[in-house]
């Protein structure tokens, strides 16, 4: 009779395919889910911790703390981080399911949703997600440039990441030199033309999707004032009755920040952050560049908490020399496992993935390709329970895989030349980033070529 999976003669074998917050959390759901288990955790950069080392602001220090959470996770026994493997591409799913008996993808929203509008592809329109990955030191992202050399920079989108990318446009490099941003986005910041950045919403001040502690930041900023028309903060009926619920606590606080950026009376210094609301861009004019933005004058129709943008007719221009887009992300398809195109997510049923409705046995999900672009790092966490829950409910009717054997693997793996970095060649990148940066009184001084990286961990 076969040993039993989860037990100390066959631990359970799993896959994760991500190491970003969604990954971490759901390997020590795993860990704490009662029965012996090993993880291998995939990630297609030689390190680590996904959108916390290469999405979060490298102005927000503390949020990256959360990493020392994930780090007494990589130190469990039955652990093991395999980076510089690309899943579908170094290895295949159905090589992963050879060797474990499930398979948990959390990896993530990696590209940009569309306006569809006309220009969207010319010269200088930019996404949102490769300038963040830019001036992070992403690997992939590093031979990317961006036009600052004129005055207007406009953003669509008012989520958090939107507001990144306009509160780095907008700081001096005095404010951001002690940070771990990439030496070349320094570089390049420090020459930048840019001195208005004009961010746009297409709802109302009640809608903005940013939280409290990143729009407050624009207070005081060295080089720059917020800027709001009061006429931007008349709300609607419906508007006002949603920010008067009690479940409206950030939204009342966003909203007196932006009352205060409206009622300032002196505006000295030498940028200017300008937010507006109810405009959606229309096309984007310019001749083989961006030149200027068409804007649709919006109202709010529907009832409180489902309200919806309606365009009125009413259209402006906008000079603008630099656009990003903010408006969402999605998932990419990785072959063998079923894809929802339209919604950008693993189709799944509570972190089961199906296709045509019916799990999919050993395959799961978790995180942003699991439920979508939503929630901030700590979501992750409820998620990732909910899914090894149901991976454990289905221990006693999961396959037991052929070749049980982390060796096998690295086996596998070598024959194709793949350079796998273990944790210990992580952390060796970890100990000469810090190095680095010491020099330059930064927190570190990130390598950002896959090559430095490998070379670093010491992997032939």
């Amino acid at each position: 009779m076969p040993d039993k999976l989860g037990s100390d003669a066959r631990p359970l074998r799993v896959a994760v395919v991500g190491s970003g917050p969604a990954g971490f959390y759901v390997t020590e759901a795993l860990f704490g889910g009662g029965v012996q288990v090993q993880v291998d955790m995939y990630d297609r950069l030689p390190a680590p911790f996904g959108l916390v080392r290469y999405g979060v602001a490298p102005d927000h220090p503390k949020i990256k703390k959360v990493i020392k959470v994930y780090e007494r996770t990589a130190s469990r026994d039955g652990f093991a981080f395999l980076g510089n493997v690309m899943v579908g591409g170094d290895i295949t799913v159905e090589e992963l399911r050879l060797h474990y008996d499930a398979v948990v993808f959390a990896c993530g929203a990696e590209t940009d949703r569309r306006l569809g509008i006309a220009g969207e592809d010319l010269s200088s329109s930019y996404t949102a997600t490769e300038f963040v990955a830019w001036y992070n030191g992403h690997p992939e992202y590093r031979e990317r440039s961006f036009d600052l050399s004129h005055e207007v920079a406009v953003i669509i989108g008012v989520g958090n990441v939107a507001i990144d990318v306009a509160r780095i446009l907008c700081k001096t490099t005095d404010e951001l030199k002690h940070t771990d941003i990439a030496a070349h986005a320094l570089l390049a910041l420090a020459d930048s033309k840019i001195k208005q950045i004009h961010i746009i919403g297409r709802r109302g001040p009640v809608q903005a999707a940013f939280t409290p502690s990143e729009i407050k930041e624009f207070s005081d900023l060295a080089d720059c004032d917020p800027v709001v028309e009061p006429a931007d903060l008349v709300l609607n009926a419906e508007s006002q009755t949603e920010l008067d619920d009690p479940r409206s606590a950030p939204a009342r606080k966003n909203y007196q920040f932006l009352q205060e950026f409206a009622a300032r009376s002196q505006r000295t210094k030498s940028r200017r952050f300008i937010v507006h609301f109810l405009e959606s861009p229309q096309e984007i004019l310019g001749d083989g560049k961006v030149e200027r933005i068409v804007l649709e004058k919006n109202r709010l129709a529907g009832d409180a908490f489902a309200q919806k943008a309606a365009g009125t007719g009413e259209r402006s221009e906008l000079r603008c020399g630099a656009f990003f887009r903010s408006v969402g992300y999605r998932g990419i398809a990785i072959p063998g496992v079923p894809f929802d195109d339209g919604r950008g997510i693993f189709p799944n049923t509570e972190g089961r993935v199906t296709e045509d409705g019916k799990p999919v046995p050993g395959l799961y999900a978790t995180g942003w390709i699991k439920r979508g672009p939503s929630g901030v790092i700590g979501t992750n966490k409820p998620d990732a329970a909910e899914t090894i829950k149901n991976l454990l409910a289905d221990l006693g009717a999961l396959t037991p895989c052929a070749q049980p054997d982390r060796a096998a693997v690295m086996n596998l793996l070598a024959g194709k030349g793949v350079k796998v970095v273990g944790y210990p060649g992580w952390q060796r990148i970890d100990a000469a980033e810090v190095a680095r940066g010491e020099a330059e009184g930064k927190p570190r001084e990130k390598f950002v070529t896959v090559a430095e990286m490998i070379a670093a961990a010491g992997v032939e």
